[in-house]
């Protein structure tokens, strides 16, 4: 007879994890994991990774998942493995060959023409081996079932592209790439190895920033596992740290308490469009918000609930 399973007490849990997501696993079963490991009542993470990427998933709980959305729109920065000569059906290391070219031979000069062509604004189609949807169903449902569906072409921007042989070979190249929300690495380097003249795909892919986290600041899913549940806990980064490019702003008690109300301040503000609010005694943050007119307007806000949690976990 199987023993009953152990019941985790679930409890706020209020910060952001930066995990060094593992190779195979999911963003959502990291997540999970996560969320288990630090018996966290809430969780989600700010954009997926596929099972055959690593890298930096910044994971965000309780309080933190309300400004998700902001790393979600950061820019980041992949490190990957493009082969040349070989084309797939999910363009990764995943999908079966669907085509064999030869490779020509691949200059320095002309890694640097390449480059340069997609450096800058694009116009990227969507793979159809994404989870990007169509009539309610993901488009990897089509393409599973053998069909191909028309997807519109997005505008994305890649910052920065490197492009380098690796050593030893003429049929790999070395690509690093800081793009924006929204794009693809997977078709990046399918356009690449087109550009080349020969086809490619992606066989490893590591993201390696996002927004101003960057893989050094990272935890291992394996080393969260080997610790106490008090260090977990301590290799969380705090709720602000979503907003590092906001202006801040301080407010006393009594305008505090009215501002998680919902209520506007009035005071000596310039306009901004990107505010984050403290409260002065104790020092914790409040939430979001803009000003216009001299009025500060409330965006997202943290509860009182969750405000004190914050608090009584820093003491």
């Amino acid at each position: 007879m199987n023993a009953p399973r152990t019941r985790v007490q679930r409890r706020p849990v209020h910060g952001v994890l930066l995990l060094d997501k593992p190779l195979g696993l999911s963003s959502n079963n990291a997540l999970q994991r996560c969320k288990w490991l630090l018996r966290a009542e809430k969780a989600g993470h700010t954009g997926t990774l596929d099972p055959l990427a690593t890298g930096v998933l910044p994971l965000c709980f309780g309080a933190a998942t309300k400004f998700s959305q902001l790393q979600l729109e950061a820019d980041k920065t992949y490190e990957a493995t493009v082969r040349l000569g070989v084309k797939t059906t999910t363009g990764d290391a995943e999908g079966e060959v669907i085509a064999e070219r030869e490779v020509p031979e691949i200059t320095a000069d002309r890694l640097a023409d390449v480059a340069r062509q997609f450096t800058g604004p694009l116009r990227q189609v969507p793979p159809m081996y994404s989870a990007l949807k169509k009539d309610g169903k993901a488009l990897y449902e089509y393409a599973r079932a053998g069909e191909e569906v028309e997807r519109e072409a997005r505008d994305v921007i890649v910052h920065e592209l490197e492009l380098s042989a690796q050593s030893g070979t003429n049929d790999t190249l070395l690509m690093t790439a800081k793009v924006s929300k929204g794009t693809y690495i997977r078709t990046l380097g399918e356009d690449i190895g087109e550009a080349l003249g020969c086809g490619a795909h992606l066989t490893s892919l590591r993201r390696v920033a996002t927004g101003h986290y960057d893989v050094s600041q990272c935890i291992t899913l394996d080393a969260l596992e080997t610790m106490s549940e008090e260090e977990r806990r301590a290799n969380l980064k705090p709720v602000d740290s979503l907003l590092p490019d906001h202006t801040r702003v301080t407010l006393d008690a009594d305008n505090a308490g009215r501002f998680l109300s919902g209520l506007r301040r009035r005071g000596q503000w310039q306009d901004n469009e990107f505010v984050a609010v403290f409260g002065n005694e104790p020092k914790a943050l409040l939430g979001t918000a803009h000003v216009k007119g001299g009025e500060l307007i409330p965006g997202r806000l943290l509860s009182p609930p969750e405000v004190q949690q914050i608090l009584e976990s820093n003491l």
